[in-house]
């Protein structure tokens, strides 16, 4: 009596078509894997992983527009993930730190194999290496990621005019266009440039570059009125603290 194979659900993202291709060759030989799905971008990729939840994902890191670590960011994918990647100084490193697995290409099917029977080893285990690298480092952001159900939306900090903290959320406000993203108004704060970004109140951050002017509305009490007319308060010390920077 044959005991039944358990399948390994595995997803491929590579924005090159070889490359997908190779893996997919170099798992062939292995009877418990099944490709459920590839994707060529990122956004895909993000699709793919809720809806499908593979076990397994072979992600690469430098694809156009949405990259694989702002994938695992925006997924906060914390187990099952085999980076695929060409030579980026940044992200060997940040991957040797933290003991995540990787593989160098081109790379052989031998040192494919081991990086597989490693994932197999550890299948469905959260790696704490992973939960770091979905978390970009402070004072590094450059975008905005935000997930809306299966769209994902790219926003250039200089489009954000400013940022609201809505309990375990924070609201993003663009040019006629707000935005719901899970994450504290503090985690957010550390990541930003304080050149441009201040924090104006306990529940505000505004962009220096889309302030207008500064009403005061009694002796201590004062408003930002940014580009489109919006209205942010600003507190006593928001207030010290915007009148060092203009």
């Amino acid at each position: 009596m044959h005991e039944t194979l358990a399948m390994i659900k595995t997803l491929i993202v590579d924005d090159e078509a070889l490359a997908r291709g190779l893996v997919r060759e170099y798992l062939q030989p292995h009877e418990d894997i099944t490709v459920v799905a590839e994707c060529d971008n990122g956004f895909d990729a993000v699709k793919a992983i809720t809806d499908l939840r593979p076990d397994l994902v072979f992600l690469d890191i430098q694809m156009p527009r949405l990259s694989g670590l702002e994938v695992l960011e925006l997924t906060q994918r914390d187990h099952g993930v085999i980076f695929t990647t060409a030579y980026d100084q940044y992200a060997l490193k940040a991957f040797d730190l933290r003991a995540v697995d990787y593989l160098l290409k081109p790379f052989a099917q031998t040192r494919f194999d081991e990086a597989l029977a490693r994932a197999r080893a550890l299948l469905g285990q959260a790696s704490a290496g992973l939960q770091a690298l979905a978390t970009p480092p402070a004072g590094k952001l450059e975008r905005l990621l935000v997930r809306d159900r299966s769209q994902v939306h790219v926003l250039t900090l200089d489009t954000v005019r400013c940022v609201e903290a809505q309990d375990d959320y924070i609201r993003i406000h663009t040019s006629g266009k707000t935005h719901l993203k899970t994450q504290s108004l503090s985690d957010l704060e550390t990541r930003l440039d304080p050149a441009l970004f201040v924090r104006v109140h306990r529940s505000w951050i505004i962009n220096l570059a889309h302030l207008k002017n500064i009403e005061r509305l009694a002796k201590d009490s004062f408003i930002a009125v940014l580009n489109g007319g919006q209205q942010v308060p600003i507190s006593r010390a928001g207030h010290e603290r915007i009148k060092a920077l203009i």
